[in-house]
């Protein structure tokens, strides 16, 4: 079945960096896009970037152009989002998405907090 794992969220003080990875497994992975979403306390869940199969044309919500980066590594199953310039407000909960034969999956999230 579907799986999407992510890791490398945690603490980082604003200005700072973090990279996160998500392996995913189950489905032909160089054959789809993939996304990241966040959620942050009391708001929506909103799109974040988001990548071509081959790792081609990118998108990038408003709030992160320019801050982050969006990339995949199709030999390792792994889409990752480098995270530069945080923010406080970039403080959420970070998703991995496939839209796969219909249905949304979502990993199990990675919480990333800015704070000093």
């Amino acid at each position: 079945q579907v799986q999407l794992v992510e890791s490398g969220g945690g603490l980082a003080q604003p200005g700072g960096s973090l990279r996160l990875s998500c392996a995913a497994s189950g489905f032909p992975f160089s054959a789809y896009p993939m996304s990241w979403y966040r959620q942050a306390p009391g708001k929506e869940r909103e799109l974040v970037a988001r990548i071509t199969n081959s790792g081609g044309p990118t998108n990038y919500g408003d709030s992160v152009k320019g801050r982050f980066t969006i990339s995949r590594d199709n030999a390792k199953n792994t889409v990752y989002l480098q995270m530069d310039s945080l923010k406080p407000e970039d403080t959420a909960v970070y998703y991995c998405f496939v839209l796969h034969t219909g249905r949304l999956y979502w990993g199990q999230g990675t919480q990333v907090t800015v704070s000093s």
